[in-house]
């Protein structure tokens, strides 16, 4: 299972720092992805990391604000992200994988979304 929070209303220029705990068998996956649907927009990835911490990757219109992080010790994986865009207004999925992937296909298992809305 897991379980995403930190959502809010933030206005542009702000930061919100969005966690994913996971538990059960999601946290023998090695890798924890978050991804984001925006509304009438299809589900799009925005980074990754490995538990080991050996490897994290951003997507381009992302790269340079956000910053993914985790704690092994607590099976939570963060999202910081700074700099917020109206844009970047949308559901943010946390989901754990078998491997490094941008492709959501990749990814077994799903958190709720919780909903970030950065205002003008």
């Amino acid at each position: 299972q897991l379980q995403a929070s930190g959502g809010g209303l933030v206005q542009a220029g702000g930061s919100l720092r969005l966690a994913c705990e996971a538990s059960g068998r999601t946290t023998s996956a090695p890798v924890m992805g978050w991804f984001r649907q925006a509304p009438g927009r299809d589900r799009e990835f925005v980074a990754f990391i490995t538990w080991s911490g050996s490897s994290s990757y951003y997507s381009d219109s992302v790269k340079g604000r956000f910053t993914v992080s985790r704690d092994s010790a607590k099976n939570t994986v963060y999202l910081q992200m700074n700099s917020l865009k109206p844009e970047d207004t949308a559901v943010y999925y946390c989901a754990a994988g078998p491997h490094i992937a941008t492709s959501m296909r990749i990814y077994d298992y799903w958190g709720q979304g919780t909903l970030v809305t950065v205002s003008s």
